[in-house]
Protein backbone atom coordinates (compact mmCIF):
# COMPACT_ATOMS: atom_id res chain seq x y z
CA UNK A 1 0.00 0.00 0.00
CA UNK A 2 3.12 2.31 1.04
CA UNK A 3 4.41 1.42 -2.20
CA UNK A 4 1.59 2.49 -4.59
CA UNK A 5 1.17 6.03 -2.05
CA UNK A 6 4.61 6.57 -3.19
CA UNK A 7 4.53 5.78 -6.74
CA UNK A 8 1.16 7.88 -7.05
CA UNK A 9 2.87 10.65 -5.18
CA UNK A 10 5.79 10.05 -7.90
CA UNK A 11 3.75 10.39 -11.41
CA UNK A 12 1.89 13.35 -9.54
CA UNK A 13 5.45 15.24 -9.29
CA UNK A 14 7.08 13.97 -12.16
CA UNK A 15 6.10 16.51 -14.91
CA UNK A 16 6.54 19.57 -12.50
CA UNK A 17 10.62 18.06 -11.95
CA UNK A 18 10.44 17.67 -15.90
CA UNK A 19 9.25 20.89 -16.06
CA UNK A 20 12.01 22.61 -13.89
CA UNK A 21 14.48 20.69 -15.01
CA UNK A 22 13.67 21.98 -18.80
CA UNK A 23 13.54 25.75 -17.05
CA UNK A 24 16.44 25.33 -15.61
CA UNK A 25 18.43 24.23 -18.57
CA UNK A 26 17.10 26.67 -20.96
CA UNK A 27 18.21 29.65 -18.35
CA UNK A 28 21.56 28.17 -17.65
CA UNK A 29 22.24 27.77 -21.30
CA UNK A 30 20.93 30.98 -21.82
CA UNK A 31 23.43 32.60 -18.94
CA UNK A 32 26.20 30.74 -20.75
CA UNK A 33 25.49 32.37 -24.28
CA UNK A 34 26.69 35.73 -22.24
CA UNK A 35 29.74 34.27 -20.19
CA UNK A 36 30.83 33.18 -23.61
CA UNK A 37 30.01 36.30 -25.28
CA UNK A 38 32.14 38.38 -23.07
CA UNK A 39 35.90 38.72 -21.52
CA UNK A 40 35.81 38.36 -17.86
CA UNK A 41 38.73 39.87 -16.17
CA UNK A 42 37.64 39.84 -13.13
CA UNK A 43 36.87 36.14 -13.19
CA UNK A 44 33.20 37.31 -11.73
CA UNK A 45 31.34 34.45 -14.01
CA UNK A 46 33.79 31.26 -13.16
CA UNK A 47 31.34 29.44 -11.21
CA UNK A 48 28.96 29.81 -14.78
CA UNK A 49 29.73 26.31 -15.26
CA UNK A 50 27.44 24.60 -18.19
CA UNK A 51 28.07 21.08 -16.64
CA UNK A 52 25.98 22.76 -13.57
CA UNK A 53 22.51 22.28 -14.69
CA UNK A 54 21.14 24.55 -12.66
CA UNK A 55 21.75 28.00 -12.75
CA UNK A 56 20.53 28.91 -9.58
CA UNK A 57 23.88 27.45 -8.07
CA UNK A 58 26.12 30.19 -9.86
CA UNK A 59 27.56 32.96 -7.97
CA UNK A 60 25.59 36.18 -8.91
CA UNK A 61 22.47 34.71 -9.55
CA UNK A 62 19.29 34.90 -7.96
CA UNK A 63 16.38 32.85 -8.47
CA UNK A 64 12.70 32.91 -7.09
CA UNK A 65 10.41 29.54 -4.97
CA UNK A 66 10.96 28.31 -8.44
CA UNK A 67 14.09 27.67 -9.41
CA UNK A 68 13.47 30.79 -12.17
CA UNK A 69 16.70 33.42 -12.62
CA UNK A 70 15.01 36.44 -11.01
CA UNK A 71 18.30 38.63 -10.66
CA UNK A 72 21.50 38.99 -11.94
CA UNK A 73 23.59 40.84 -8.99
CA UNK A 74 24.08 44.77 -9.62
CA UNK A 75 26.87 45.00 -6.81
CA UNK A 76 29.09 41.53 -8.62
CA UNK A 77 28.02 42.58 -11.71
CA UNK A 78 28.23 46.07 -12.17
CA UNK A 79 31.50 47.41 -12.92
CA UNK A 80 32.89 44.00 -13.49
CA UNK A 81 34.95 45.52 -16.40
CA UNK A 82 33.30 42.31 -18.66
CA UNK A 83 33.79 43.23 -21.99
CA UNK A 84 32.01 41.88 -25.42
CA UNK A 85 28.19 41.87 -26.37
CA UNK A 86 24.83 41.27 -25.31
CA UNK A 87 23.17 38.14 -26.37
CA UNK A 88 19.82 37.16 -27.79
CA UNK A 89 19.49 34.73 -25.32
CA UNK A 90 18.96 36.93 -22.11
CA UNK A 91 15.33 37.36 -23.79
CA UNK A 92 14.61 33.19 -22.74
CA UNK A 93 15.05 34.77 -18.87
CA UNK A 94 11.51 35.49 -18.78
CA UNK A 95 11.29 35.69 -14.85
CA UNK A 96 14.31 38.22 -14.85
CA UNK A 97 13.76 41.55 -12.95
CA UNK A 98 16.70 43.31 -12.81
CA UNK A 99 19.68 43.36 -15.31
CA UNK A 100 22.11 45.57 -13.99
CA UNK A 101 24.68 45.28 -16.04
CA UNK A 102 26.55 48.86 -15.71
CA UNK A 103 29.95 50.48 -15.88
CA UNK A 104 31.57 47.56 -18.12
CA UNK A 105 32.91 47.69 -21.73
CA UNK A 106 30.19 46.40 -23.22
CA UNK A 107 29.59 46.99 -27.09
CA UNK A 108 27.35 46.25 -30.11
CA UNK A 109 23.65 46.53 -30.25
CA UNK A 110 21.19 45.97 -27.22
CA UNK A 111 18.93 42.73 -28.24
CA UNK A 112 15.62 43.65 -29.30
CA UNK A 113 14.89 40.18 -27.54
CA UNK A 114 15.30 42.06 -23.97
CA UNK A 115 11.95 42.74 -25.03
CA UNK A 116 10.40 39.71 -23.73
CA UNK A 117 11.99 39.97 -20.29
CA UNK A 118 8.14 40.74 -19.04
CA UNK A 119 9.14 40.59 -15.70
CA UNK A 120 11.61 43.31 -15.58
CA UNK A 121 11.58 45.94 -13.70
CA UNK A 122 14.87 47.69 -13.64
CA UNK A 123 17.37 47.45 -17.17
CA UNK A 124 20.74 49.32 -16.18
CA UNK A 125 23.72 49.44 -18.98
CA UNK A 126 24.33 52.33 -18.11
CA UNK A 127 27.95 53.71 -18.63
CA UNK A 128 29.15 50.85 -21.37
CA UNK A 129 30.15 51.26 -25.55
CA UNK A 130 26.74 50.09 -26.86
CA UNK A 131 25.81 51.20 -30.37
CA UNK A 132 22.90 50.91 -32.54
CA UNK A 133 19.33 51.85 -31.89
CA UNK A 134 17.40 51.64 -28.54
CA UNK A 135 14.96 48.89 -29.63
CA UNK A 136 11.23 49.36 -29.72
CA UNK A 137 10.30 45.85 -28.04
CA UNK A 138 11.49 47.62 -25.02
CA UNK A 139 8.03 49.06 -24.91
CA UNK A 140 6.60 45.40 -24.22
CA UNK A 141 8.26 45.55 -20.73
CA UNK A 142 5.09 46.95 -18.58
CA UNK A 143 6.35 46.38 -15.46
CA UNK A 144 9.57 48.16 -16.19
CA UNK A 145 10.36 51.22 -13.33
CA UNK A 146 13.74 51.95 -14.49
CA UNK A 147 15.75 52.37 -17.62
CA UNK A 148 19.08 53.75 -17.60
CA UNK A 149 20.55 53.54 -20.79
CA UNK A 150 23.13 57.09 -20.29
CA UNK A 151 26.70 57.23 -20.95
CA UNK A 152 26.88 54.73 -24.30
CA UNK A 153 27.04 55.67 -28.11
CA UNK A 154 23.54 54.69 -28.91
CA UNK A 155 21.99 56.73 -32.42
CA UNK A 156 18.73 56.90 -34.22
CA UNK A 157 15.09 58.20 -32.67
CA UNK A 158 13.61 57.26 -29.28
CA UNK A 159 10.89 55.01 -30.07
CA UNK A 160 7.89 56.12 -29.41
CA UNK A 161 6.31 53.34 -28.27
CA UNK A 162 8.26 53.81 -24.75
CA UNK A 163 5.32 56.34 -23.79
CA UNK A 164 3.43 53.33 -23.13
CA UNK A 165 5.61 52.23 -20.65
CA UNK A 166 3.06 53.02 -17.60
CA UNK A 167 5.16 51.74 -14.80
CA UNK A 168 8.31 53.97 -15.84
CA UNK A 169 9.76 55.94 -12.91
CA UNK A 170 13.05 57.28 -14.19
CA UNK A 171 14.61 56.84 -17.42
CA UNK A 172 18.13 58.36 -18.56
CA UNK A 173 18.86 58.44 -22.20
CA UNK A 174 22.06 61.07 -21.76
CA UNK A 175 25.11 61.33 -23.14
CA UNK A 176 24.46 59.41 -26.37
CA UNK A 177 24.07 60.50 -29.75
CA UNK A 178 20.32 59.94 -29.91
CA UNK A 179 18.67 62.41 -33.36
CA UNK A 180 15.09 63.33 -33.72
CA UNK A 181 12.58 64.81 -30.99
CA UNK A 182 12.09 64.04 -27.60
CA UNK A 183 8.80 62.22 -27.33
CA UNK A 184 6.21 64.17 -24.39
CA UNK A 185 3.47 61.90 -24.06
CA UNK A 186 2.43 59.33 -22.34
CA UNK A 187 4.85 58.13 -19.65
CA UNK A 188 7.12 60.94 -21.26
CA UNK A 189 5.43 63.48 -19.71
CA UNK A 190 6.56 63.47 -16.59
CA UNK A 191 10.35 63.81 -17.26
CA UNK A 192 12.52 66.56 -17.25
CA UNK A 193 14.96 67.28 -20.01
CA UNK A 194 17.81 66.68 -18.06
CA UNK A 195 16.98 62.70 -18.70
CA UNK A 196 18.00 63.55 -22.19
CA UNK A 197 20.88 66.05 -22.27
CA UNK A 198 24.07 65.86 -24.01
CA UNK A 199 22.26 64.23 -27.35
CA UNK A 200 23.77 67.36 -29.62
CA UNK A 201 21.37 66.10 -32.28
CA UNK A 202 18.18 65.56 -30.70
CA UNK A 203 15.74 68.42 -30.43
CA UNK A 204 12.57 69.03 -28.65
CA UNK A 205 10.61 68.25 -26.37
CA UNK A 206 6.99 68.10 -28.06
CA UNK A 207 5.69 69.16 -25.14
CA UNK A 208 7.06 72.68 -25.74
CA UNK A 209 5.07 72.99 -28.61
CA UNK A 210 7.85 73.86 -31.05
CA UNK A 211 8.86 70.68 -32.97
CA UNK A 212 6.66 67.52 -34.12
CA UNK A 213 7.91 63.86 -33.05
CA UNK A 214 10.13 63.51 -36.22
CA UNK A 215 10.46 66.35 -37.70
CA UNK A 216 14.39 67.02 -37.31
CA UNK A 217 14.71 65.14 -40.83
CA UNK A 218 17.20 62.57 -41.61
CA UNK A 219 17.79 60.73 -38.28
CA UNK A 220 20.21 57.47 -38.16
Amino acid sequence: MASCTVLHLLVLLLPSIILALTNAHLEGDALYALRRAVKDPGHVLQSWDPNLVDPCTWFHVTCDGDNRVTRLLLRDLGNAKLSGSLVPELGKLVRLQYLELYMNELVGPIPRELGNLKSLVSLDLYHNNLTGTIPASLSKLSNLKFLRLNGNRLTGRIPRELTKLESLKIIDLSNNDLCGTIPASGSFSKFTEESFVNNSRLEGPELMGSVRYGAAGSCK
